[in-house]
């Protein structure tokens, strides 16, 4: 498929364009400056030749999930959502001026970082499962860095409740870090398969490339990742620093059935922080979510992830202030705009205005009658 052109940037009130920071296959990034508070933010738009209602509904619900999810310190933040003024929906995020996106390609990273990486993020998954929801494209490039270096998951883009399950469902996936039953269509993700995302997206940090990548030229189509997924067998990571604890420990994580795995993304974090334990190394603070900030079937509503209008310029809100009565017409009837302002002013100005003049003329009559009384000595 021939690689889209980015789309123009939005115009997006209290936001300064500065330049663009990426495209995907249905959305574009940009730098931009808020004016206040003032910081930099990432701003995520569709561009304006893609009407697709999913894509539409699928990009509100990431909105959505990150808005749920963003207080988590390994999830990227988001600040707002909107409809910009040529019809795209956009979200305004965190700025993440890094990413794994090809660092692992260039350099081998060390293993205690990647332990550390692997722990957040199965944090940040098991607190997503906990809320409901799937993330179903866990890989290198989705993991973005902060301005304090911190890693954080990114792009909820294709994220689906746990609860919903339809044979309509749409298969999105990335083959190198897609599990089996995702490759096979038998499923669009399951915490099984986010457990086989996450565990090879570790291998990836560690051994340079994905799991089932080969190094000779031309056998890394998709085809031919495809077959070695449906496989599955386990390339030991060539590297004299990763142990044996930790290849025993991704090698669960990427069998072939999904039974055979972690049953979770906390379990997996937990044999992440057994392995730092054996090294010697702190391990790395599980950041989970309580039960009662994310109950089971509190997760997002993805059938009510369509269009969205305007956003609101005021909140309403409950006051204990009694409402002024809509002015009527000649004919009875309520106008439906009225002057508010105007309308609520008017009668006290006037009432303070004719007590203002009967105080003048109250005050000019007893001045006229003391007058009279002092020249005529009380004689009428």
């Amino acid at each position: 498929m021939a690689k889209r052109l980015p789309s123009a940037p939005p115009l997006v009130p209290g936001l300064s364009y500065v330049r663009p920071l990426g495209s995907g296959g249905f959305a574009d990034v940009f730098l931009y400056e808020q004016d206040m508070p003032r910081r930099a933010v990432a701003v995520k738009v569709l561009p304006g030749d893609l009407r697709d209602p999913d894509l539409v509904r699928m990009f509100n619900a990431e909105a959505d999930v990150l808005a749920h999810l963003s207080a988590h310190p390994s999830i990227v933040t988001v600040y707002q959502a909107g409809i910009s003024a040529d019809g795209r929906p956009y979200i305004v995020m965190e700025y993440c001026p890094g990413s794994l996106a090809q660092r692992y390609r260039i350099e081998r990273l060390p293993v205690p970082e990647v332990l550390t990486i692997g722990v957040k993020m199965a944090s940040a998954l098991e607190s997503a499962h906990r809320a409901g929801l799937i993330h179903r494209d866990v890989k290198p490039s989705n993991i973005l860095v902060t301005s304090f270096g911190v890693p954080v998951l990114a792009d909820f883009g294709i994220a689906s409740s746990l609860a919903r399950a339809s044979s309509d469902e749409v298969f999105a996936m990335s083959v190198p870090w897609s599990a089996p039953e995702v490759v096979s269509e038998q499923t669009s993700g399951t915490i099984a398969s986010e457990v086989w995302g996450l565990g090879a997206t570790v291998y990836s940090l560690l051994a340079g490339h994905s799991p089932f990548e080969r190094m000779d030229r031309g056998q890394n189509t998709r085809d031919h990742l495809r077959r070695r997924i449906l496989r599955a067998a386990y390339t030991r990571i060539p590297r004299p620093d990763v142990p044996d604890a930790l290849q025993e420990v991704l090698a669960v994580a990427l069998s072939r059935a999904p039974a055979d795995r972690h049953p979770s993304a906390l379990a997996f974090a937990e044999r992440l922080r057994e392995v730092q334990t054996l090294l010697g190394l702190p391990p790395t603070p599980l950041e989970v979510a309580v039960s009662e900030w994310a109950p089971r079937d509190a997760g997002i509503d993805f059938a009510d992830a369509g269009m969205r209008g305007p956003a609101r310029t005021s909140v309403p809100h409950d006051t204990i202030r009694k409402s002024a009565p809509l002015p009527t017409s000649a004919g009875g009837r309520r106008d439906a705009e009225p002057d508010w302002p105007a309308a609520v002013a008017t009668t006290p100005r006037r009432a303070r205005q004719w007590a203002l003049i009967g105080g003048l003329v109250a005050a000019l009559i007893l001045s006229i009658a003391t007058a009279w009384v002092v020249l005529t000595g009380g004689v009428l």
